[in-house]
């Protein structure tokens, strides 16, 4: 009687041992991969060099669309990061290089900047201060700004929309609300009067007057 009961513990004592020592080589396991990347990842970056910054900044330009004035600043911010060993970086002039390649198109990206704003209903202030952000130089903006501004009414009346201002709204609002809806209009880049204009007319007028020029 005793025989089958024995062998019954050593067996379980056995399979015991068995799944403690798969435990333990598990977790030893996970606890080696966990710290491997840690190790990498404490490794400090080479030095960029003249080869590395090109890199970087073809990298840069095929995953974003952007200006010379952005590109300068990501790779001028790279070099403090890592570094730099060789002659003196020149960002400026790699910035100019990828323009002349046809790589970066200042007014391109800024016609589409400001498309994508004035889709939004945002209005040429808010449109200018996005170009100068974004490095879009003067001779460039003073391109496209105009073309911004002969939709002032549209992208106004898009905004007017969005928020359900004006003749967009369900219902006739007060002189302190409107001036709120003023408020925001403005803070989206619109001028004051047109933007009063727009909030005092009642849900469903008419608003083609709003393009009549004297």
């Amino acid at each position: 009687m005793l025989r089958p009961i024995v062998a019954l513990l050593h067996d379980s004592y056995v399979q015991k041992r068995r799944s403690d020592a798969l435990r333990h080589r598990s977790n030893s396991v996970a606890t080696v991969a966990q710290s491997w990347p840690m190790a990498r990842s404490d490794r400090p970056a080479r030095p960029l060099d003249a080869a590395a910054l090109d890199r970087l900044a073809l990298r840069y330009v095929e995953r974003f669309a952007t200006t010379r004035a952005k590109l300068a600043q990501y790779l001028n911010r790279k070099i403090r990061e890592r570094g730099w060993e060789g002659e003196s970086a020149d960002p400026v002039a790699l910035a100019e290089r990828f323009a002349e390649l046809g790589y970066i198109d200042d007014r391109a990206f800024g016609e589409a900047r400001a498309r994508s704003l004035t889709r939004r209903g945002l209005g040429m202030r808010r449109v200018a201060m996005a170009l100068h952000q974004a490095g879009v130089a003067g001779e460039d903006r003073e391109e496209i700004l105009p073309e911004v501004a002969e939709q002032a009414v549209d992208t106004a009346l898009r905004f007017a929309q969005r928020r359900r201002f004006g003749p967009f709204g369900a219902v006739e609002v007060d002189r302190p609300v409107q001036e709120k809806q003023v408020g925001a209009m403005v803070r989206a880049g619109h001028a004051s009067d047109l933007a009063r204009r727009i909030v005092r007319l009642a849900p469903g007028d008419d608003t083609a007057f709003l393009f009549e020029t004297d």
